[in-house]
């Protein structure tokens, strides 16, 4: 299994949506990863992340967090997303859990 790292845009069979690898390199290296879909025909938010790369564009729903198991999924990584964006992502996804 190839290593994945966050920020890695992957397409997983029986998914329809591209999915950006949300986890952090050592939780990836389990073979599972956390990841949040790409979906060209929504709206913007603050959970709603618009991101543009050569093969893939659309909002990253960072509420939409999924633990995947590669393992047992067939993938294709297909694009990554450059970290200066990773780091909105993150941001966002971390203000899903911080207290008032």
């Amino acid at each position: 299994m190839e290593h994945l790292h966050q920020g890695d845009i992957l397409k997983i069979d029986k998914i329809v949506h591209p999915v950006l690898v949300a986890s952090k390199d050592f939780f990836n290296s389990s073979g599972e990863i956390i990841g949040c879909p790409i979906i060209i025909n929504s709206k913007p938010g603050p959970l709603h992340i618009w991101m543009s790369t050569e093969n893939t564009k659309g909002y990253i729903h960072c509420e939409k967090l999924a633990l995947l198991d590669l393992s047992i999924r067939g993938y294709k990584k297909t694009d990554s997303l450059p970290i200066s964006e990773m780091i909105n992502v993150s941001d966002a996804i971390q203000g899903i859990f911080e207290y008032i």
